[in-house]
Formats: structure tokens, sequence, C-alpha cells
């Protein structure tokens, strides 16, 4: 498949299994307070056997085309794991996963797993907001002295902030579907009406400031 088409069929994915849910009039809450009219949880595909491969052979795809030399990968905690994991099984990779912050007792590690120097890893992620989470585990493996080639991930919003962040510190962030992809799946199917598109154009270009009241 090429990009475009792995982007439809996640598209297709994520609305059939309703992992993405759509509530313009009264939005969702994320624990940055802001208020928005998407949710999007992909731990659900994990539950559907012929969608989970699916999903993990497009990633794997999508890291032998754009990320070759990768002879490790990443899992961000919690919900990157079981996606990396299926996804080094499926490329005959070891595998490691990053936590938020140090465990506090024991090794209080913050990477968990096996690693050479220098090793060059690709960090899964099931989705991409504004970006902190992903951050922080790429710069927990880079100041490992591992070489992070990307970051990978099911689906991105495609907020500018997150953009900016991984701009600046200098990693590369692709997705197998993004926000405009799963809005174009979404109306062509009917998931979603014109004024509900409309609000979540709005919501995307100024999340941190949008309303339900944008909807009229």
């Amino acid at each position: 498949m090429n990009t475009r088409e792995i982007a439809s069929k996640i598209a297709q994915i994520l609305l059939e299994t309703k992992a993405v849910q759509f509530s313009p009039i009264k939005p969702y809450q994320w624990a940055s307070g802001w208020l928005s009219p998407i949710y999007c949880d992909n731990r659900v595909t994990l539950s559907y056997p012929k969608y989970r491969t699916h999903i993990r052979q497009m990633l794997a795809e999508r890291i032998a085309h754009e990320f070759s030399g990768c002879d490790l990968i990443a899992g961000v905690a919690t919900a990157g794991i079981p996606q990396g994991v299926l996804v080094a099984e499926q490329l005959g990779l070891p595998f490691i996963y990053v936590r938020s912050k140090p465990k506090e007792h024991g090794t209080r590690s913050q990477i968990e797993g096996r690693w050479e120097s220098n090793a060059r890893v690709v960090l899964i992620e099931d989705l991409i907001s504004t970006g902190g989470s992903s951050l922080l585990a790429a710069s927990a493996l880079r100041q490992e002295g591992l070489d992070v080639l990307g970051i990978l991930s099911i689906f991105d919003y495609g907020l500018p902030v997150a953009s900016a962040r991984f701009a600046d510190q200098g990693f590369r962030s692709l997705s197998l579907c993004t926000y405009s992809d799963l809005l174009k799946e979404a109306i062509e199917y009917s998931y979603l009406d014109q004024q509900s598109l409309d609000s979540l154009e709005q919501w995307r270009l100024a999340p941190e400031t949008w309303s339900p009241a944008d909807t009229h």
C-alpha cells in the first residue's frame, strides 16, 4: 500500500471499531483541560484480531520504508507498549519501553529492557496530540545514547503545537493516519455531517480556545 491507501485503511478501522468518537455538542475534556469534539482511543483496536494485524503490518511496512537501519523498537507507556511489541515481533527486533518518569523503587529505571549502545530505535506511540508524552520518551532514549530515528504513531491530531515541538527538539514524527485523513473518510462514509465537520476543523486550528459554541 502507498501512504494514502494506508491512511484511508487506518481511518476506516478507527471509525468501524469506534476507536474514534465525535461529539461536537457535548465535547470531551482532555487532561490539559482543553475541550475536544473528538476522542480517539486506539487501544480499542487491540480487541479486533483482523484490525490489530492490519495495524501491525502497516506500522512495520512504514518502518521498513522510512526508517531503514532500525535495529530496536521502543514503545511509549502505556498505550504504545502493545503496539510496539506487535511491531517488534513482526520485524524480528528487540523491544524496550519508556515510562513517563523513572519508577520510584528497585532500579528506578525509566526505560525497561535491554539494548545495545548507539542502537538505532524507532519509538512507537498510539497517537499524537500535543506531543508531550512522545517527546519525553524520545528525550529519555536520546539521553541513554540511543539514536532515535523517529517517532511513528497510528494517528496524529495534526495540532501545530506538536509539530513545533518535534521540530524544536529535532525529532522526526510520522503517522499512519492524520486528522485530515480521518475527517475525509468520516465524511465520505457519513460518520459526520457538514456542521460537525466545520466544528472539528475549527477545533484543530485553535484547540486551546475552542468551545461548543463555535459549532453554531
